[in-house]
């Protein structure tokens, strides 16, 4: 016998290479490339659709998500322009009549055209942009015996109708604390009694001037009528005796002291005054 050979060991040939040249792993990566830059394989739905124009209710949102419709915020609307606060129950005629660089007013509102009875409001207009508001008041007063007039004449024993300035007071006392020019004088003492039979001692104790035919910046002592002394004349502001005035306006002894302190000649005061009808006009 032929001596055994020794086993053949055969090598098995490597597997086939294909013409792509990658593996499996490789592939899947490809793909995921390809779809991932927004490129649509040819057989898949979206590549029959039609292109939708940008600015169209289908169309991506500008800084939103892809394929989310653009939503058009709605418009705000503005708020309504804020107008300055008007002093209530004042017609156009009355507010025409105070001065624009008048920053403060005291409104004494009569009841009817006829009474002595009324009513005092101080406001101010710190911020002209807001308008006007009140500081102080409703206080009582009182007016001239038989109301009031368009047209005031020496003795009718009517209130002047109209919007006059505030430049000066006085008083037989001492002023409270008050930045108003004021006259100290012993010159305004009155005696007797009033239409009702009350005493009129203290009515002069503090008054304020109305520049009602008169000059302007002096003491209310001044006698000085422009309009002429038929025109009448000296009609003040004064510490209320407890009835009617012959053309004044009255006030409460503490009203007329709170009144002072609050008056800044800096700010131009006016007084508005008239029966409630007449100053809505």
């Amino acid at each position: 016998m032929s001596p055994s050979r020794p086993p053949v060991h055969r090598r098995t040939p490597p597997p086939a290479r294909t013409g792509l040249g990658i593996g499996i792993g490789t592939c899947a990566t490809a793909l995921l490339l390809l779809t991932g830059c927004g490129t649509t394989p040819p057989d898949s739905p979206a590549a029959t659709r039609p292109a939708v124009r940008p600015g169209t209710a289908a169309s991506p949102g500008v800084g939103g998500p892809p394929g989310r419709a653009r939503v058009r915020a709605a418009p705000v609307p503005h708020a309504p322009r804020a107008h300055p606060r008007e002093i209530p129950d004042l017609g156009p005629r009355t507010r025409a009549g105070i001065p624009a660089d008048s920053r403060q007013a005291l409104v004494v509102t009569g009841d009817d055209y006829d009474s002595s009875l009324s009513t005092a409001v101080l406001y101010t207009r710190d911020d002209p942009a807001r308008g006007w508001r009140p500081v102080a008041g409703p206080w009582p007063a009182h007016n001239a015996l038989d109301g009031w007039t368009d047209r005031h004449e020496q003795g009718d024993l009517r209130s002047p109708v109209g919007v006059y300035g505030l430049t000066y007071a006085g008083g037989l006392l001492a002023p409270p604390r008050t930045a108003f020019p004021y006259d100290h004088n012993p010159l305004f003492t009155v005696d007797g009694e009033g239409f009702d039979g009350e005493p009129l001692e203290g009515a002069f104790d503090y008054v304020v001037a109305i520049d009602y035919n008169r000059a302007p910046r002096t003491s209310p002592l001044d006698r000085t009528r422009p309009l002429g002394e038929e025109r009448g004349g000296g009609i003040w502001l004064h510490v209320d005796h407890g009835g009617p005035t012959q053309g004044c306006v009255s006030l409460p002894a503490d009203r007329m002291r709170e009144l002072l302190t609050a008056l800044d000649p800096a700010k131009k005061p006016v007084v508005v005054m008239g029966d409630a009808e007449g100053l809505e006009r």
